[in-house]
Parts: structure tokens; C-alpha cells; sequence
């Protein structure tokens, strides 16, 4: 069969979607390793099927380029809000997206009759380790001394639908990154593996990251992850909360706002190009 597809990315984080209001995907998780493939295939992050919901305007399905479903992806829903606004399914400039980690609200900036950028609600941040889940005693992992594969490394734990690990990381440009980025998503603490971004504070109100994400590697940048390394340099001391703060991913830059009842996000959405690939 000949499938329809939209070549989408938010900060340099590229993935292929599929409009299932007209298209029925059978074995996505197939489908996602085949068509990821950058030289065999389409070449992105994964797969996004845009389906109905009869609990939102829309409904978000994830998987990755390792065929695994993830729960939430943070760049991932401002290009759906973007491409159900641009093709007509929503004539709106508030939306509802259904994710496997809840209904998010998404107020969407409209520039020459398109969205440009999104603004997601992306709900409150869990540092209950359980509810992560991260396998360590106490209320929350806040700067905590770990074992990572025999290194003695701080962590901070924040699930954003996902679980997260963030280190802070002075030298950014030389972190081996492809090494690094396995001890922490297959370490044994992790149950259900685990995103790890590696940050430095680099101003009052601003961070640089990059990111290894489970069943990704390293990816341009990551909206979950730039959350979750604002909650956490918060919860360390480094800004104040209910203030904006930019991120800086190798692949653009996000702006969060965090506080205890929410994080918000807000970035750009942007079409690459649309396709037909045969399966």
C-alpha cells in the first residue's frame, strides 16, 4: 500500500506522521524501525499516529526508532497541534491532545494563517521515585550521589510522563556521550529504562543540554527532557520557580516555565515536507 506521511520536527526532533483520522496502521512499532532508518528509510526519531479521541480534539501515539511506545514527547506534541491545526481537523487556537500520560491543553501561535509555535501544558512534574520510577529510597532524588555502573555520579529524578535522569555536566562538548548514555538507561535502578540529560547552567535564567533518550540514543533535543532539566536545576537552587527559563539543545531552544501545580513549554513546530512511501 502507498502511505501518506508529513515530515515534521521540533528543534531539529524529526518524526514521521501519519494522519489516522484517514489511515489505519497496522504493527506501528514495525513500521516505526522500518521507516526511521536514515538510509534505508524515511529517516527520523520514530513514528506519530494523529488519531481520533473521544476524550480530546486529538489523540498522540508515539514509538520510537527501536519500535518501542513511549509514553509522552514534548516536541512531538507542538508538530501535532501544528499539523492538526494547518490541515483543518481543529480551527481553533486551544487544542486537547490524549497522550498515553494524559490530555494536554496546547495554545497554538497562528503567523500567516499557520501555527509558528506552541505553548503545552505539560502538567505537573512527579518527583515521587516510585511514580518515576526510579529503585532508590526517599521522597525525591534531588542531587543524590548514585552508583551509575561503578561511578559515583549525582542525579536528579523527575518523571514528565517519562522518566528522566538529569546530571550536571561541566564540560558539555567533550561528554562521550554514546558511552555515558547506556549506563544510565539500562542501569537496573531504572525498571522501565530511563531519558538521561546531561546539563550545565550557563546563565541567570538559562541551561545547555544534550540529551541520550531510551530507545533513541542521542537526539537534537528532547521536550520532556528540557522540562525536566528545569525542574530539576529549580529543585537544586539554580533558578526561581514561575520564572522563564531557555534551553538550549543542540538542535534550537525551548523555553520552560515551571511551578508546583505545572510546566510549561514553548517552542517551535515546523513541516518538513509531506510524502508517500510504499509498505
Amino acid at each position: 500500500m502507498n502511505l501518506n506521511f508529513t515530515k515534521m520536527e521540533g528543534c531539529g526532533n524529526d518524526y514521521i506522521y501519519i494522519n489516522c483520522f484517514k489511515e489505519t496502521i497496522k504493527e506501528p512499532e514495525r513500521l516505526s524501525i522500518k521507516l526511521s532508518d536514515r538510509h534505508f528509510g524515511i529517516g527520523g526519531d520514530g513514528i506519530i499516529l494523529i488519531s481520533p479521541s473521544e476524550k480530546a480534539d486529538g489523540r498522540m501515539s508515539i514509538f520510537n526508532m527501536d519500535g518501542s511506545e513511549a509514553k509522552m514527547c514534548g516536541n512531538g506534541i507542538r508538530c501535532v497541534g501544528k499539523y492538526m491545526y494547518d490541515n483543518g481537523i481543529v480551527n481553533k487556537e486551544e487544542i486537547t491532545v490524549d497522550t498515553l500520560s494524559g490530555i494536554k491543553t496546547l495554545k497554538l501561535k497562528i503567523k500567516d494563517g499557520k501555527v509558528s509555535s506552541v505553548t503545552v501544558d505539560m502538567g505537573k512534574a512527579e518527583l515521587k521515585p516510585a511514580l518515576i520510577p526510579v529503585n532508590l529510597p526517599g521522597e525525591s532524588i534531588i542531587n543524590k550521589e548514585t552508583d551509575i555502573s561503578g561511578n559515583n555520579v549525582k542525579i536528579t529524578c523527575v518523571s514528565m510522563g517519562n522518566p528522566h535522569c538529569v546530571v550536571f555536566y561541566d564540560d558539555l562538548e567533550n561528554l562521550e556521550i554514546e558511552k555515558i548514555g547506556p549506563l544510565f538507561e539500562k542501569n537496573s535502578i531504572f525498571p522501565e529504562g530511563v531519558n538521561t540529560e546531561f546539563i550545565k547552567i550557563t546563565g541567570e535564567n538559562s541551561l545547555t543540554m544534550r540529551v541520550w533518550e531510551r530507545g533513541s540514543g542521542e537526539t537534537l533535543a528532547c521536550g520532556t527532557g528540557a522540562c525536566a532539566t528545569v525542574v530539576a536545576a529549580a529543585e537544586c537552587g539554580y533558578f526561581k520557580k514561575g520564572e522563564d527559563v531557555k534551553v538550549k539543545l543542540l538542535g534550537g531552544e525551548l523555553i520552560i516555565n515551571y511551578t508546583d501545580e505545572r510546566v510549561l513549554m514553548t517552542g517551535p513546530a515546523k513541516k518538513v515536507f509531506d510524502g508517500t512511501v510504499e509498505i
